[in-house]
């Protein structure tokens, strides 16, 4: 299969990333607001958006919350050691809990790193975040052989896509 990896965006696309690219208005009809502010019709800049999406130009639109802002400075991402037969449904059962942001299934690395699933936990202290993996482990019961958990020290630059180069016109 051949996958291509540029996209060629026209000037609407180019302008509809641009008013985008640091984040959606937070406002209840967002895409509203960008089709007013760029003077475009709301349903083509939503039509734009999903062709976008369609053509892989970008990947997905979501929220990417700043933990820290919302008082959650407490984050750490917990590592599992879990049964290979079971790690994708006990991954979808912690994926689904409202303090996980995010579950996902890695490779492991042994002899080092024998940790295969890891799921990011929330929470405003470290002994909420504690209490939080606790649970987390009676769920997955013998089928996590070990954990561990590594905080978060810093908060990472979050951004979406950017414009960078020449697109066509």
């Amino acid at each position: 299969m051949n996958i291509q990896s540029t996209f060629e965006l026209d000037k609407i696309d180019q302008r509809i990333i641009a008013a985008t690219q640091e984040g959606l208005p937070l406002v209840s009809k967002p895409y509203e607001t960008v089709a007013k502010m760029l003077g475009l019709p709301n349903d083509l800049v939503i039509e734009r958006l999903e062709a976008m999406l369609q053509s892989g130009a970008i990947r997905r639109i979501g929220v990417v919350p700043n933990h820290y802002k919302l008082g959650f400075t407490a984050n750490g991402m917990s590592v599992w050691d879990v049964d290979n037969e079971l790690v994708d449904e006990l991954g979808d059962t912690i994926g689904a809990l409202e303090y996980v942001s995010h579950c996902y299934r890695r490779p492991r690395h042994l002899p080092l790193w024998p940790y295969n699933m890891f799921a990011m936990v929330h929470g405003r202290t470290r002994i909420e975040v504690e209490e939080k993996i606790e649970a987390i482990a009676k769920i997955l019961g013998p089928a996590s052989r070990q954990h561990n958990v590594l905080y978060s020290t810093k908060i990472l630059k979050k951004t979406g896509v950017r414009l960078c180069g020449r697109s066509k016109d």
